[in-house]
Parts: structure tokens; C-alpha cells; sequence
């Protein structure tokens, strides 16, 4: 990864780590919302709404199994491998810390599609 954010190499690999970022996105709001639905479930009192939360809760369970599943599935989450777990988050901590290196915003800004303008 070099530093002009214009050049296309820097995309190699850009789909599969946004889809793999979107997906933890995806399953960590999934687990806030299993987390919600348990506290609202302690939080209720009549038998009605306990069954209306429950079954919220249920559907939050399930929508969290199915991202975990598609997850390791994809080889973007290593729930049962801490060591292979640890080397992803490593190699995305390390492409974070690229990304944050780049100059998005030159000095130079005057460009004429992916060639610069030489005359200013």
C-alpha cells in the first residue's frame, strides 16, 4: 500500500475487507440487540409482553447465529480458533494502521482523473 489514495493498487483486497467489516458491523449490532431484547425480557411485566419480547429475542438469537455462520463460512471470523482469530485481527489492525498512514488529502489536489497536474 503506497501513499497516493488515488492509485488503484490500494484497492487490492478493498471489496473483501469492506465486506468483512460490514459483517462484524452486522454482528456486533446483532449482539447488541440479543443483549437488548435479554434486558428488556427481565425489565417486563405481563405474561403478554414477556411473549412478545421473548420471541424478539429468539429472532435476534437466530439473525446472530446466521451472521456468525456466514462469517466463518467467508474465513472473516475464527470463533473456534483463537490463535487464527488473533492473527486476523492482527493483519486488520495492521491494514487500519496503512489506511490511517495515507495522505487522503495532498497538498496537491489538482488531478485530471489518475494523472496528476503537472502545471501547478
Amino acid at each position: 500500500m503506497n501513499s497516493d489514495f488515488l492509485d488503484p493498487t490500494n484497492a487490492k483486497g478493498m471489496p473483501e475487507l469492506a465486506d468483512s467489516m460490514f459483517a462484524m458491523d452486522f454482528l456486533l449490532t446483532a449482539k447488541n440487540g440479543v443483549r437488548n431484547c435479554a434486558v428488556a425480557l427481565t425489565e417486563t411485566i405481563t405474561p403478554e409482553v414477556r411473549s412478545i419480547v421473548r420471541a424478539q429475542l429468539e429472532e435476534a438469537l437466530e439473525l446472530h447465529n446466521e451472521i456468525s455462520k456466514l462469517m466463518i463460512e467467508k474465513g472473516w471470523l475464527h470463533s473456534y480458533n483463537v490463535n487464527e482469530q488473533f492473527l486476523l485481527d492482527i493483519k486488520s489492525a495492521d491494514t487500519t494502521v496503512k489506511i490511517a498512514g495515507m495522505k487522503l488529502f495532498p497538498d496537491h489536489t489538482s488531478r485530471l482523473g489518475m494523472f496528476a497536474d503537472l502545471d501547478h
